[in-house]
C-alpha cells in the first residue's frame, strides 16, 4: 500500500521588487494509484475535460491542492479536478491542463 510518491501543488504569491510573482509549491505524498472509474470519464468529457489518472491520498495530506506532479521535478503536472474524501482516504481525479501550455521549470503559464 501506498506504492507510489506524488506531489501536491498549491499556488503561492510573493512580491520581488514591487512584483507579483505566483510559483507552486509542492509537497511529496505517498499515494495508491487507482483506475479512472467509468463515470469519471463520462463526467469529464462532458465539460471538456479527459480524466486521466486517479491517486489515493490520506486525507490529512490534502489540503486542497490544485495541482499534483507525477515523476518528480521534470514529472508531467496535472490539475486536480475533483477530490472525494472519504474518511481517512481522499481520492483526486486528475486531468491534464486544457487549453493552456505549462512551463513546470519556471512555475509560469505561458
Amino acid at each position: 500500500m501506498w506504492s507510489h510518491e506524488i506531489e501536491l501543488g498549491n499556488w503561492t504569491e510573493s512580491t520581488v521588487n514591487f512584483e507579483s510573482i505566483k510559483s507552486l509549491a509542492w509537497t511529496s505524498v505517498y499515494a495508491n494509484e487507482k483506475s479512472v472509474r467509468q463515470s469519471e470519464h463520462y463526467n469529464g468529457v462532458s465539460v471538456g475535460r479527459k480524466p486521466e489518472l486517479m491517486y489515493e491520498v490520506r486525507s490529512f495530506e490534502f489540503s486542497n491542492h490544485e495541482k499534483a506532479r507525477i515523476g518528480g521535478v521534470a514529472g508531467k503536472i496535472y490539475d486536480i479536478t475533483r477530490n472525494f474524501k472519504k474518511g481517512d482516504i481522499t481520492e483526486l481525479i486528475l486531468s491534464a491542463p486544457v487549453g493552456r501550455e505549462f512551463n513546470g521549470k519556471t512555475s509560469i503559464y505561458i
